[in-house]
């Protein structure tokens, strides 16, 4: 029994929504509202003192936390279909794309860094959107020229099958857009992100699909 603890607008628990999908796993999903400060009350606290979504508890286990280190886990746990390449040089390719997203990106995104930019700098929605989008299209240049300079045969990021670069990366896509990004630039992405967009397992994760998203 697998319950995700996200939120409709996590760019981190929406990798977490594609990967149990790919793998064919269901899942139940309770709705933490990261806007309202809900992951700080204390029945949430309980379950990932962080605070932050996403959180994956597994039957009666501790509590999963950490996008990336939950993607790992269902990887070594449920290896059927793949996320990762077989080869180790592949591998590291595909963590080291991630990581561009999921470590030097989001990080600077999240609730907490905007509440943060609002009341020690005073900067109003239109700055820190601005703030947001500087750093996921530094992000998106970046994978784009490690995929531009060594591609790998296949439709997606890495090969004939979507793995967990291509869930990492369409969920900083989804980030971007929600900002008003868009894809001129990128061409090797905007050709994945589009696969991605008609895959219905990656559709159905997509933030403006979930319970709680506005219509807009």
């Amino acid at each position: 029994m697998f319950t995700l603890y996200g939120h409709w607008r996590s760019l981190a628990a929406m990798r977490v929504r594609i990967a149990l999908a790919l793998k064919g796993l269901a899942y139940t999903e309770r709705s933490v509202d990261i806007l309202g400060g809900a992951q700080f009350a204390p029945a949430y606290a309980a379950i990932n003192p962080q605070p932050a979504v996403p959180a994956l508890v597994v039957d009666d286990g501790p509590p999963l936390f950490q996008s990336m280190a939950i993607l790992e886990w269902l990887e070594e746990t449920q290896p059927d279909p793949p996320l990762l390449p077989a080869d180790p040089r592949g591998r590291a390719r595909v963590r080291g794309l991630c990581l561009i997203a999921a470590a030097d990106s989001h990080p600077l995104l999240v609730p907490r860094v905007r509440a943060r930019l609002a009341s020690q700098f005073g900067a109003d929605e239109a700055a820190i959107a601005e703030w947001s989008r500087y750093f996921m299209e530094a992000a998106l240049a970046a994978a784009e020229g490690h995929i531009a300079r060594d591609p790998v045969p296949g439709d997606w990021v890495h090969g004939d099958a979507p793995g967990m670069a291509d869930i990492v990366l369409y969920s900083l896509r989804a980030g971007h857009e929600q900002r008003g990004g868009t894809l001129e630039a990128y061409p090797c992405l905007a050709r994945i992100f589009a696969r991605c967009a008609a895959d219905p397992r990656f559709a159905a994760a997509h933030p403006r699909r979930q319970p709680g998203a506005p219509a807009a």
